[in-house]
């Protein structure tokens, strides 16, 4: 088990240095670029057609879940852990200028996320019940063509593997760990509540896994924020003052202060992005899955919903997380992951470490949700239909024992696979980026004659 945690721990070393980042980086800048910074521009178009209700003019849109449902999806695997322990571990090793790298990260994610949902829904495809299913292994086959298959169906290996890790048992020892330290509720005890909750949810498919994140991710972020902010009006002084330290620590190294060990530069732009994009998910591919399933015909429309993805989990909900931390001067505390944030939040509020817990609970509850339809799409592809309720039924089983399990190897195997996932997909987005650009200019010159003629 040792010679395979180092052989692990060396592959995450390089699947996450710096040829990956730039990767990142580089494939987000390219597609802003091609798109004229489009994503940011049009960003309260985006928010415009995601309360819009109907996303189309006719009543013929294909897919399964409206696209509002469809969003609330791809969030409610997206904010999770990252969004509260991501966060604090990524300014723990970082220093408060990773939050900026973190900002980087999702202005230039939102034009990745945007052309990832844009090609899902393009090459989508029905399956033997009628359901819409697509996504970075779907996309490349029909895109690309057979001889790029194998890139699909290596995307495919690694999520479904990646969905046991991240996006179960990582966060069902989140859940128990909160639980526990707050609640005084035994582990196994929130093992076994956990796996009924997600069993009743995902019997019924990507149907009611979209009506209960379509209630629970809004409800939730709405309270999340609210608490945040209610830190940062208490801290109203030092909001300035944090801004100016977050930047300035982006580029100069921190010292050693408190409980806080220093930090290079490197180490700010490194957990910075890794963290970025471990809570966003903008480039791993995962987002897509989500979006081939909703009800439109038009790629560039979801689109536009899917950007916003990026934009409220990073840029709001992160920052709140972010800010928070830092305003109240928590960062040179020692704390680490969510034990930070609730620090941070204690300072503030009477009851801020169980707004933390609670907040904590239920978004890695609803990531669970979100990530067994991801996983549970790539069983698909690589095994066929007959796979999903085998799929579902391990999956569920698979809670309990996250909960009452050590995770350290699971969270560094699924670091490692969700940077593996991130490979076939940006190849993918680069070359497809000209059928994204060209649906991209399609749509607003027909956007801008419609116009004209009103």
């Amino acid at each position: 088990m040792e010679a395979i945690t180092s052989f692990i721990n060396t592959v995450n070393s390089i699947v996450w240095g710096v040829p990956m980042l730039v990767m990142i980086l580089g494939v987000g800048l390219f597609l802003s670029i091609g798109l004229k910074l489009m994503p940011i521009l049009k960003l309260g178009r985006g928010f415009k057609l995601l309360w819009s209700g109907r996303q189309v003019d006719d009543d013929n849109e294909k897919g399964d879940v409206s696209p509002f449902n469809a969003l609330m999806t791809s969030l409610s695997a997206t904010i999770g852990t990252g969004n509260i322990a991501g966060v604090a571990t990524a300014i723990f090793i970082g220093g408060p200028g990773a939050l900026f790298w973190m900002w980087c990260t999702a202005l230039v994610g939102m034009a990745t996320k945007f052309s990832e949902a844009v090609l899902a829904v393009k090459y989508r495809e029905t399956d033997a019940n009628g359901n819409h299913v697509g996504g970075p292994m779907y996309y490349i086959k029909n895109g690309l063509g057979s001889k790029w298959a194998w890139l699909g169906t290596a995307f495919a290996i690694f999520g479904s593997i990646a969905g046991f890790g991240i996006g179960n048992t990582v966060q069902a020892n989140s859940v128990a760990d909160a639980m526990s330290s707050n609640f005084d509720i035994p582990s196994w005890v929130t093992g076994v509540v956990l796996m009924v909750l997600v069993g009743a949810v995902l019997m019924g498919g990507i149907k009611r896994i979209a009506e209960v994140a379509g209630k629970l991710v809004p409800l939730m972020t709405v309270f999340y924020i609210t608490a945040g902010i209610s830190v940062l009006v208490v801290y109203a002084a030092d909001v300035p003052a944090a801004f100016m330290l977050i930047v300035e620590s982006a580029f100069n190294p921190v010292a050693a202060q408190g409980g806080f060990a220093g930090a290079a530069v490197w180490a700010a732009i490194r957990f910075g992005v890794a963290r970025g994009v471990f809570s966003n998910e903008a480039g791993l591919g995962s987002a897509p899955i989500a979006h081939a399933a909703a009800q439109t015909n038009n790629p560039v429309k979801q689109g536009l919903v899917a950007m916003l993805g990026t934009f409220i989990d990073t840029l709001i909900v992160c920052s709140i997380t972010g800010l928070a931390i830092v305003v109240t001067g928590s960062w040179t505390s020692g704390e680490n992951g969510a034990a930070l944030t609730s620090f941070a939040f204690s300072h503030a509020l009477p009851m801020g470490n169980y707004i933390v817990a609670i907040a904590l609970a239920v978004f890695a509850f609803t990531t669970i949700l979100g990530w067994s339809f991801y996983s549970e799409k790539c069983i698909q592809y690589l095994f066929g239909d007959k796979a999903i309720k085998p799929f579902r039924l391990v999956f569920t089983l698979v809670v309990p024992i996250g909960a009452v399990s050590s995770l350290e190897f699971i969270w560094l195997l699924a670091d490692t696979l969700n940077a593996m996932m991130a490979i076939p997909n940006l190849i993918a987005l680069v070359l497809l980026s000209p059928v994204v650009f060209g649906l991209t200019r399609e749509y607003f010159i027909k956007q801008r004659a419609l116009k004209a003629q009103s």
